[in-house]
C-alpha cells in the first residue's frame, strides 16, 4: 500500500509538470490506484456520484458564472471609478485602488481569475498612463486578485467546507481577517514600490472637479455596490445559503449589465456564459476524480499512516504547524488551490484535529496558503494568467510579486497559524 501510494504521488507529479489537464491527472492516479490495491473502480464511481449531486457543491459553478458576468458587465469598472475618485491623488494611489477593487471583486465572485479578467485588462493600461512600469503593474494586480479566494465568499472554502463537513458560512468568515491583513499589507509594500516611480498624480483641479461629481459617480456605482451587499448581508443575516447567494450574483448581474450599464449584449452574454461552462465543466471533472483519489487514500488509512509518520518526528504542536505550512506552501506551487484542497483538506485534518487546531481555524491556515500557491511558481496558475492580460515578461514581473509574498503573504501565514483568534473570533462572534 504505502508502495502504491508514493508511485502514485509521482505519477501525478510528473503529469502535472508535463501540463497534462488535471481531471486526466487524478484519473490517471486513481486507475493505476485501483489496479495496485484493494480498492475497487466501480464502488469508486459509485460512491462519488451521489456526492457530486450536492446543493452545496453547487455554489462553487455558480460564483464562477456570476464572476465571469460581473467581468464584462461593467460592475468591475463602476467600482473601480468609485475608488480611484479618494485615492488617485496619493502617491501610489491607484495601486491601493487595485488592491481595494480585487479585494470588493473577490467579495463578489470568490475567484482569483476573475479578479484578473475583470480588472487587469482596465487597471494595467490606466497604471502604466500613470507612469507605474508594466511589469509591477501586472504584478500587482495578479497578486491582488487572489484575495478573491480569501475575502468571502470563496470558491475554495465552499470545497473546504463540503469535504470535511464544516460550516461553510464559518469557513467564509475565518479567511476574512486574514485577506483584509493581506490587503493592507499590500498597500503598504506598494507605497514603499512608489516611491522609485516617476508617477503622474491627479491633479487637484481634476480632483476638485471629480469631487464634484461625487453624487454622480457614486450614483453610477450603486448598482455595482449593491451586489456585495446583498450577497453577503443576505447570507449572513440568514435570508438565503451559500449556493442559493451565489444564484443570485449571477442573475443580479444580467440586468445590470443589460440594462443600466448597458456593456452587455447578448451576444458577448452568451459567449460569457459559453466561457462559464467550459471552466464549470473542467472544474467538475476534477472535482469528480478528486473525490475518487481521496476516497481511495481514506480506504486506504493515508491520513492515519501520515499522522503516525508526523508524530514520529515531533509531538510539537507548532512545529507541526511549521511542518505543515511548508508542506501546503510546497503543494501551492504544483498543483492548483482547487485540487490542493480536495487532496489535503481530508489528508490532513484528522492530524491537526488531533493536536487541538479546530477545523475552521486549519480552514484559514489552508485557504491563505494555497492563495498564494496561485502566484508561487512553479505551478502560478494566476500568475501566468495575469501575464498574459498585462502582456508582461516573467523576469519584469518576478520581482515585485517576490516583495508582496514575501512581506505580504508569509506574515499573515504565520500570524494565522499562531493567533487562531484572527480565523475564529469572527465565527464565534456569530455563533459558529
Amino acid at each position: 500500500m504505502i508502495t502504491s501510494f508514493f508511485i502514485g504521488v509521482a505519477i501525478l507529479l510528473v503529469l502535472l509538470l508535463a501540463s497534462i489537464p488535471i481531471p486526466f491527472v487524478f484519473g490517471a492516479v486513481v486507475a493505476f490506484m485501483t489496479e495496485t490495491t484493494t480498492v475497487g473502480m466501480r464502488s469508486l464511481m459509485l460512491w462519488a456520484l451521489p456526492q457530486m449531486c450536492s446543493f452545496v457543491l453547487l455554489a462553487s459553478p455558480m460564483f464562477i458564472v456570476a464572476g465571469t458576468l460581473m467581468g464584462g458587465s461593467g460592475i468591475a469598472k463602476r467600482l473601480l471609478d468609485f475608488v480611484d475618485m479618494f485615492v488617485g491623488h496619493i502617491r501610489g494611489g491607484l495601486g491601493i485602488v487595485a488592491c481595494v477593487t480585487c479585494a470588493v471583486i473577490g467579495a463578489i465572485s470568490g475567484s482569483g481569475f476573475t479578479g484578473v479578467a475583470a480588472t487587469g485588462p482596465m487597471l494595467i493600461p490606466r497604471m502604466q498612463e500613470m507612469g507605474y512600469p508594466k511589469g509591477y503593474a501586472t504584478a500587482l494586480v495578479t497578486s491582488a486578485s487572489i484575495l478573491g479566494l480569501l475575502i468571502p465568499p470563496s470558491v475554495i472554502m465552499v470545497i473546504y467546507g463540503w469535504v470535511t463537513e464544516t460550516s461553510i458560512l464559518a469557513c467564509f468568515l475565518s479567511t476574512l481577517v486574514p485577506g483584509l491583513l493581506i490587503c493592507f499589507l499590500m498597500c503598504l509594500v506598494n507605497m514603499y514600490w512608489c516611491r522609485n516611480f516617476d508617477l503622474k498624480l491627479v491633479e487637484k483641479s481634476i480632483l476638485l472637479e471629480k469631487r464634484k461629481q461625487i453624487v454622480p459617480i457614486t450614483a453610477r456605482a450603486a448598482p455595482a455596490l449593491l451586489m456585495p451587499l446583498i450577497i453577503l448581508g443576505g447570507i449572513y443575516g440568514g435570508v438565503f445559503t451559500a449556493t442559493e447567494a451565489a444564484v443570485v450574483a449571477a442573475v443580479y448581474a444580467i440586468p445590470v449589465g443589460l440594462f443600466i450599464y448597458k456593456a452587455l449584449k447578448l451576444k458577448k452574454l452568451y459567449e460569457l456564459l459559453h466561457e462559464s461552462g467550459i471552466m464549470v465543466g473542467s472544474i467538475m471533472a476534477m472535482i469528480f476524480t478528486g473525490l475518487m483519489l481521496g476516497q481511495i487514500y481514506a480506504m486506504l488509512q493515508v491520513p492515519q499512516a501520515v499522522a503516525t509518520m508526523v508524530f514520529s518526528l515531533t509531538t510539537n504542536k507548532y512545529i507541526l504547524l511549521l511542518l505543515i505550512n511548508i508542506f501546503l506552501f510546497f503543494v501551492g506551487m504544483v498543483v492548483s488551490d482547487t485540487m490542493g484542497m480536495l487532496i489535503c483538506a481530508p489528508l490532513l485534518l484528522p492530524l491537526v484535529v488531533s493536536i487541538g487546531v479546530d477545523p475552521i481555524h486549519f480552514a484559514a491556515i489552508m485557504g491563505v496558503n494555497l492563495a498564494m500557491g496561485g502566484i508561487t511558481p512553479p505551478y502560478a496558475s494566476i500568475l501566468y494568467f495575469g501575464m498574459k492580460v498585462g502582456k508582461a515578461e516573467f523576469s519584469e514581473i518576478i520581482k515585485p510579486v517576490l516583495s508582496f509574498i514575501v512581506f505580504a503573504y508569509l506574515p499573515v501565514i504565520v500570524l494565522t497559524s499562531l493567533i487562531p483568534s484572527l480565523s475564529l473570533a469572527i465565527p464565534k462572534m456569530l455563533g459558529y
